[in-house]
């Protein structure tokens, strides 16, 4: 039996809980200092705030001030944090880790150096190991799911990513279910770009079906040729941001499945269908007071380094005009009005 310690209780990190805990393994699950109230409830209940179904019986749920007796005698951590968690893993959590213990992240996200380079949270963490002088294996999970449908056994597929296949093979063994799938590769750059990337891009197609909503009055009737347009639009700016990041074919794939799901459900279409009925970024982040939307940070990240690179010479924004769209709106508070005619060149 492995100790799986989950530390982040948002809805992806206690989603993993599921397989893990369903597999026979020790199972902890750690709040941050904002999930106080998801562990007296679950401690109460063994259920989640936000999911309908209970946890599988025998889960350990630990405060922020127990993680270090969470993190011990664990065989790997998984980072439950979202994007907006990642200094506070940084900084408090890497610490108390033991060198001897790997750390699997659900967390997605790309940050923009200085000089217009793209990194991903495992290469952020990774300095700081090595400030520390630990050696701790960083890993990744990414693809196409959504926690409530994790939670509910609906079949999923992912990818777990990493520097050490072995490493890599262990965590899929204790975590693969009748319904939790995994591809293991160790291109943690193309993966991670990939499944970030699509946040910005579900958003983009996100705008269209605002725009139907709008246009015909009716929040029930759907149209498809728009959104799969923008899809296609979306899928060719991704393929050319993963080579550029130095990603291969099959992380593509990964973001492109992710980048489905993505649109058809979850926060960014709630803020990318608000945008296309009309309303402004600051209007739109009103109504949903409240939502981690990780889609915005991305998106502008990615049109920042963009804009760095284009400076010198080493990219034309005229490739990614549904990116630089997004970027305006987001930015600029631009309106919507997708560039349909620069869709069509061929590049």
């Amino acid at each position: 039996m492995s100790v799986v310690t989950i530390i982040g209780a948002g809805m992806m990190g206690s989603a993993l809980a599921f397989p893990a805990r369903e597999n026979g393994h020790e199972v902890r699950l750690v709040g941050t200092p904002l999930d106080r109230e998801i562990i007296d409830h679950a401690r109460k209940t063994n259920q989640h705030l936000k999911f309908d179904k209970k946890f599988p019986d025998g889960i350990k749920y630990y405060q922020v001030e127990e993680m270090e007796d969470a993190i011990n005698g664990a065989t790997f951590i998984i980072g439950g944090v979202s994007s907006f968690g990642v200094d506070w893993f940084k900084d408090e959590v890497l610490p108390k880790i033991p060198d001897n213990i790997p750390i699997l992240s659900v967390t997605k996200g790309l940050i923009c150096e200085d000089d217009g380079k793209l990194i991903c949270y495992p290469e952020y963490w990774q300095k700081k190991l090595d400030e520390l002088g630990k050696t701790n294996e960083l890993c990744a999970i990414g693809g196409p799911c959504t926690s409530y449908e994790l939670v509910f056994h609906d079949q999923t597929l992912v990818a777990f990513c990493g520097k050490n296949e072995s490493t890599l093979q262990m965590m899929k063994q204790v975590m693969t279910t009748s319904y939790y799938h995994i591809i293991v590769t160790t291109d943690v750059i193309g993966i991670e770009s990939a499944v970030a990337l699509k946040n910005g891009y579900a958003l983009g197609i996100a705008l269209t079906i605002g725009e139907n909503i709008a246009k015909t009055g009716n929040e029930d009737e759907i149209h498809y040729n728009s959104q799969a347009g923008v899809f296609l639009e979306a899928s060719r700016e991704m393929h050319k941001l993963i080579k550029m990041q130095g990603g291969n074919e099959d992380s593509y794939f990964v973001g492109v499945g992710d980048l489905y799901v993505t649109v058809y459900g979850g926060r960014t279409r709630k803020v990318g269908i608000l945008l296309g009925k009309g309303y402004d970024i600051d209007e739109s982040l009103n109504i949903l007071a409240g939502v981690t939307l990780e889609s915005l940070v991305v998106a502008s990240r990615v049109a920042k380094a963009l804009k760095i690179k284009a400076q010198k010479g080493e990219v034309s924004l005229a490739d990614f005009p549904l990116l630089m769209h997004v970027d305006d709106i987001i930015t600029n508070k631009a309106k919507v009005n997708l560039p349909w005619e620069d869709f069509t060149v061929i590049r």
